[in-house]
């Protein structure tokens, strides 16, 4: 097998090394990482500024990008072959329920699925990030991987890892939670008197119900949610039909003259 590593933590990331490490097992490793971190960046694509790739180690590779640029680069410029998995993480803290959306890690598993190879993200629910905790999301990103490589994923679908901290209780198929916000925008004042923004500094909380990613992980479950690259309400599509949108023809009118 041929395995494509990223992340949004950069390539200097212990989650990664140790990952790496424990994916050696399944076949030929290469890594195409951020140079720095890039937590929160989405599935921004650099378009209008050119990308570098400098050699790290023996198929390691440091790009000047976000997560996106290193599995579009990896894929279509460095790899000689199309990977058979990507995987993106070990992310230092979860990326569950509404999180998701900001997620560098889970963009880097999007984008492995855009571009037609089996992905997934996986990420450590903790803020104490010691080796051992790190070990047992590696031996669970194992676990899904040799899974993923035995029953393959289906169309358009990559899937989002949470491991909680200490050895797992189990795996849980779950669906995306929600988050609660509260406070997340912090106010102060620079020496020179100007005013500055703190994004994502307030408290933030969870809705605790049955089935959702938030929930096994607080029991201390791995939760496994399967995420779809088709973004459609489908279930809003009836409701919305029954909106009034014929504006007519869209030509000049007499107070556009």
């Amino acid at each position: 097998m041929l395995i494509l590593l990223t992340n949004d933590d950069g390539i200097q990331s212990p989650g990664l090394q140790v990952l790496a490490e424990q994916i050696s097992r399944l076949g030929r490793v290469v890594v195409v990482a951020p140079d720095r971190e890039r937590s929160a960046v989405g599935h921004a694509l650099t378009l209008h500024a050119p990308l570098r790739a400098q050699v790290y180690a023996d198929d390691w590779w440091a790009v000047d990008g976000t997560p996106t640029d290193c599995v579009s680069l990896g894929i279509h410029g460095l790899l000689k072959t199309v990977p058979d998995l990507v995987i993106s993480g070990i992310n230092k803290g979860a990326n569950m329920g509404d999180d998701l959306t900001y997620s560098g890690t889970v963009a880097a598993a999007m984008e492995a699925t855009l571009m037609g190879v089996p992905a997934f993200a996986v990420s450590l629910a903790s803020t104490d990030f010691d080796r051992q905790a790190f070990v047992w999301s590696a031996r669970v990103a194992m676990r899904v991987a040799e899974t993923i490589c035995e029953h393959s994923l289906p169309a358009d679908t990559f899937l989002n890892v949470n491991v909680p901290v200490g050895e797992p209780s189990g795996i849980q198929l779950t669906r995306q939670g929600k988050r609660i916000y509260e406070g997340a925008v912090i106010q102060k004042r620079d020496p020179r008197g100007n005013d500055y923004y703190w994004i994502g500094a307030g408290e933030l909380g969870f809705h605790d119900l049955d089935g959702t990613d938030f929930n096994a992980v607080q029991s201390g479950h791995v939760s496994v949610t399967p995420l779809h690259l088709d973004l459609t309400n489908y279930a809003a599509l009836d409701r919305l039909r029954q909106w009034d949108m014929d504006l007519g023809p869209f030509g000049p009118t007499e107070s556009d003259g």
